[in-house]
């Protein structure tokens, strides 16, 4: 995607061939940085930080981290160490777990001498396939955003939650990836950008990238999405997922689940945008996808840029309160209209998924 005009990815390697460069998205709004990694604990430390985020990008990043660590030693053990560490950096979002996979399938049976460089040709192709995939996810969302009933006008309103978008993936985007293709095609769209709380990836991130491509949009209070659907005000709701379930159980940023109420209160279309390997099929619904507990810091402080320019950090809580920090929440399956992947869109239980990839059928039953 561009950034003033010109065109980046999330996360590419260096012209030496070695070296991974990512934008630093803790920098974001304010600065776009280029930061370089050259370790595993390098890559470990971009998924713990958030240097990186978003299920499809974690993924990337940790095969990333796997070519760094067999640069340094391609040994089995160094493989091991390197898949444990990156395992550990983000327990929620599935693709980091199937983007190991991955690379581990690639690697085995290549001799230590040649593993660092089937590495890296690896993890290449999975940045390739994800391009590939949101690209797909865009192109099957557009014919739901383009039927989809205007409730207040010509120009389609569509309201978001976290940062679903190029910068959650190699390139493109999930959730937003359709709304790119609209107003590619001349769609007239508009986006409400909820803030998303308490890390602003919506404010911070989304805002950002929608105001670089020139797509409408304006940023609202995580609490006022549920005051637009009752005024009809949003026609449409669509997020992005970091893990879903065999039944269609939808986990996503902390929030999501209460614009997921509102919007079936409202009778608004929520749609989750995902690619296939954010599916979990080894679990039954999601009550058992693990809900990361972040810093309670993320919430008690909040970080900006002041009048002058500098980075500041400023306390918001009484001195002595608690605060209490889960990342993620479960939308149950029935709130959710429909979910889009790269194959096309589906029901939101096992059959709808079921009928979007039938070769997991023998292996669900």
């Amino acid at each position: 995607m561009r950034v003033d005009g010109v065109p980046y990815r999330t996360i590419w390697v260096a012209e030496d061939g070695k070296t991974v460069e990512i934008v630093d998205q803790t920098r974001l709004p304010h600065a776009f940085s280029v930061v370089a990694l050259r370790t595993l604990d390098d890559a470990v430390r971009a998924i713990a930080t958030m240097q990186v985020r978003g299920a499809p990008l974690i993924g990337v990043t940790a095969a990333y981290g796997v070519c760094l660590a067999l640069r340094a030693d391609p040994s089995d053990a160094s493989l091991e160490r390197a898949c444990a560490a990156l395992f550990a950096s983000r327990p929620t979002a599935v693709n980091l777990r199937w983007a190991l996979g991955q690379m581990r399938d690639a690697l085995a049976g290549a001799a230590p001498a040649e593993r660092c460089e089937c590495a890296y040709a690896a993890a290449a192709a999975l940045a390739e396939e994800d391009v590939a995939l949101c690209r797909a996810i865009g192109e099957h969302g557009v014919a739901l955003l383009a039927d989809a009933k205007r409730r207040s006008g010509a120009t389609l309103q569509l309201l978001t939650h976290c940062n679903a978008g190029w910068l959650a993936t190699v390139d493109w985007g999930t959730a937003l990836a359709p709304i790119y293709a609209a107003h590619e095609r001349g769609l007239s769209v508009h986006v409400w950008v909820d803030e998303t709380r308490p890390r602003n990836q919506g404010a911070n991130l989304t805002a950002w990238e929608l105001g670089q491509h020139g797509v409408p949009h304006t940023v609202i209070a995580d609490n006022a999405g549920g005051h637009l659907m009752r005024a009809g005000r949003v026609d449409v709701c669509i997020v992005g997922a970091d893990r879903v379930a065999a039944n269609g159980d939808v986990c996503n940023k902390i929030g999501t689940y209460l614009k997921a109420l509102a919007a079936h209160d409202n009778a608004v279309p929520f749609y989750a945008a995902l690619p296939y390997s954010t599916i979990d099929w080894t679990l039954t619904d999601g009550a058992a996808i693990p809900i990361e507990e972040r810093d309670a810091g993320e919430v008690a402080r909040i970080r900006g840029r002041a009048a002058g320019g500098a980075w500041t950090e400023v306390d918001l809580l009484p001195p002595g309160s608690a605060a209490a920090n889960p990342a993620f929440d479960v939308t149950p399956a029935r709130l959710v209209t429909g979910i889009v992947t790269e194959r096309g869109a589906c029901a939101a239980s096992r059959e709808g998924l079921l009928a979007l990839y039938p070769e997991r059928r023998a292996a669900a039953t």
